[in-house]
């Protein structure tokens, strides 16, 4: 099975009440390759990046079994590069700086050996760039995430509904699942949205879990409680690469098994907000992850 990734590998500067880190690598796309590669190995990423980027980092990720076949390197250019502070209760957060810098004029261009993926994520992008992916695969994949936000609502809300009828999952957190609806209860907006295309929807309530939605079907998860948030950048993107890497690795799209993904991607973004970055995601094992897994099972395990 192979995954193909598409979204932002960028630069982080982030403060925190627990500190400060300046300029460390970020993105949807770095992220979600993270996460999916502890169940995946052929992960195929599609993004664009300066020539600031360090090899470092293209490395790791490459002895993670990514491939960077389809990752644009300008010269001369930057990185696209984000600065933002939370607030106290790391619920919030202020964007203090936001340079486009290459994604500016992001042409997504997938290689040959990109066409045939089975699984694909689509990190949050422009719609546009989303859609232009879509349509350069050769056949139909098994499965298409997307993961979007509220300002795509509000600045391209009609190209982003054309992208999300030709999607199965769609991932969004409550906030922007009432926006997209019109629809407070999340229930009656999951209906909504599943209807535009989508045959699941999840939806992401931060240290309050996810829903995940399927025709009547309903499945929460919980958060893992944690003594210590040190950075919440990245833990969406962290979920959506590990609940899709998850599938990928297992084959099995029943409800049951995007039940078990939604844990594995709650997993997974449990340890990212522990660390600055992307520090934790790289460096888990797999007896870490398992000791998560079954914390989470015992946590949501009820006699009745």
């Amino acid at each position: 099975m192979s995954l193909l990734t598409v979204g932002t590998v960028a630069f982080d500067s982030i403060e925190t009440p627990y500190g400060k880190a300046d300029r460390i690598v970020g993105g949807a796309a770095t992220y979600i390759s993270w996460a999916a590669s502890y169940f995946i190995n052929d992960i195929k990423l599609c993004s664009v990046i300066g020539d600031d980027f360090p090899d470092a980092e293209l490395d790791a990720l490459k002895a993670q079994g990514v491939s960077l076949e389809g990752l644009q390197i300008k010269e001369g250019q930057k990185s696209f590069y984000w600065a933002g502070r939370y607030h106290d209760n790391m619920n919030s957060r202020d964007t203090l700086v936001t340079e486009l810098n290459v994604l500016a004029d992001f042409d997504p261009v997938l290689p040959e050996s990109y066409k045939d993926a089975e699984y694909v994520m689509l990190g949050n992008l422009t719609p546009e760039v989303q859609m232009r992916v879509i349509q350069q695969m050769n056949k139909r994949p098994k499965l298409i995430v997307l993961d979007t936000m509220n300002f795509w609502m509000d600045v391209a809300m009609d190209s982003l509904k054309k992208v999300i009828a030709e999607i199965d999952v769609l991932t969004i957190n409550d906030e922007e699942a009432r926006q997209l609806s019109g629809e407070y209860s999340l229930v009656k907006a999951a209906r909504v949205i599943r209807a535009m295309g989508p045959k699941y929807l999840v939806i992401k309530k931060g240290e309050h879990g996810a829903l995940l939605f399927h025709e009547e079907n309903i499945f929460f998860a919980p958060a893992l409680p944690l003594e210590e948030v040190f950075d919440p950048t990245g833990a969406g993107d962290t979920f959506a690469g590990g609940f899709i890497g998850y599938l990928a690795g297992s084959g099995d799209l029943s409800f049951e098994n995007m039940k078990r993904a939604v844990v594995y991607g709650s997993v997974l973004a449990s340890c990212t907000v522990e660390k600055f970055g992307i520090e934790k995601i790289k460096n888990l094992d797999k007896e870490e992850i398992a000791n998560r897994v079954k914390r989470f099972a015992d946590l949501m395990s009820v006699s009745v």
